[in-house]
Formats: C-alpha cells, structure tokens, sequence
C-alpha cells in the first residue's frame, strides 16, 4: 500500500516537466529553417524587380524602334525613295551624348519654325533621327543602334538594330556567366 501513494505523488511533477516548454536547441533549429526561408523570398524578390526593370528596358527599346519605324513611313521621300545611306549608327553614351555616324543625318536642322516651306526630306529625316537619338538617350542606358536600309532595289526595307547594356539579378551560376543576358539586342524590319 506504500508503493501506491508514493506513485500518485511523483506522477503530476513528471507531467508539469514534460510540458513545460520548448529546449533551446529547438527554438535555435526553427530560427534556422525561418531564416533560411526568409533569405529565399528576399532573394526572389529581388529577382522580381530586377526582372520587371529589364522588361521594361526592352519594352522601352520595342518602342523607340517603333518610333523611328514610324518617322520612315512618315517621310517616305527619303527613306522609300532611295536616298537613305546604306547604313548608319547611333551610339549614345548615356551621359547626354549623341553621336550619328553619317554627316548629313548629323547635321542640324530645325524643321519646327512655322513658315511657308517645309524641310526638305533629308532635313526632315535628319531632323528626325536627331530626335530619336535623343529619345534613346533619355529611356535607355548606353546604347547602340544600327539602321541598315537595302537602297539597291525596291522596294527598300530597313532594319533598325538597338543594342544596350543591361545589369540583372542572376538567380543562379549560369545565368551570372551568360553575357548575353548582359547586352540584348532589338532588331525591327521595316519597309519605309
């Protein structure tokens, strides 16, 4: 009868000690498996604005290509008519400076005074690629476009060719290898 009281005396202080908390090894392993969980969202979340940034970039390089695309239908006297240079290139340094490889679309004109007369079609085309040069300096980083025009035979078609540099989040080692994530290019055929 001893043996029976003396067990029903220790059996509530054996369950209160079992219940009465987490050990630190516990609470150290779930930090871990926390912060380990964290890092993987932030850095997927980095991935996400640095892949919504290039998307925009390359958006933004659709459209001024586009854009000059649409100034060639425009002035179809130029560019449709043959008198387009074979090929020429826009280089833009990011910091404000434009330079056009051919001189006579490099050479200034303002076809935006009101008068009588308009520009001429080369001086609407310079005038034009003037601005889209500066355009392409604005929206992207520094870049490089190419406009080759097939002048020999017609109809005559052009390619506008723009090259930029990008940086990015790479989410693992190839992407960090590949260059060509590094500077894509945007080519639009066009028939002015």
């Amino acid at each position: 009868m001893n043996a029976a009281p003396h067990r029903a005396a220790f059996e509530p202080r054996a369950g209160r000690r079992a219940a009465a908390g987490f050990s630190l090894v516990e609470v150290l392993v779930a930090l871990v498996i926390a912060s380990i969980g964290l890092l993987g969202l932030a850095k997927m979340e980095s991935l996400g604005i640095a892949s919504t940034n290039i998307a925009g970039t390359r958006s933004l390089a659709a459209i001024e290509a586009a854009s000059l695309a649409a100034m060639m239908h425009a002035d179809r006297a130029y560019w449709a008519g043959g008198f387009a240079p074979a090929s020429f290139t826009v280089n833009g340094g990011g910091n404000g400076t434009i330079a056009i490889s051919n001189s006579g679309l490099a050479a200034a004109y303002n076809c935006t005074i009101a008068g009588s007369s308009s520009c001429a079609p080369a001086s609407l085309a310079a005038y034009d690629v003037q601005n889209w040069a500066a355009d392409l300096n604005r929206v992207l980083p520094p870049y490089l476009a190419t406009v080759t025009c097939s002048t020999t035979g017609f109809p005559v078609s052009c390619a506008i060719e723009v090259q930029w540099t990008e940086s990015g989040v790479a989410a693992n080692a190839l992407q960090t290898n590949m260059a060509a994530l590094n500077a894509p290019t945007y080519i639009l055929y066009v028939e002015p």
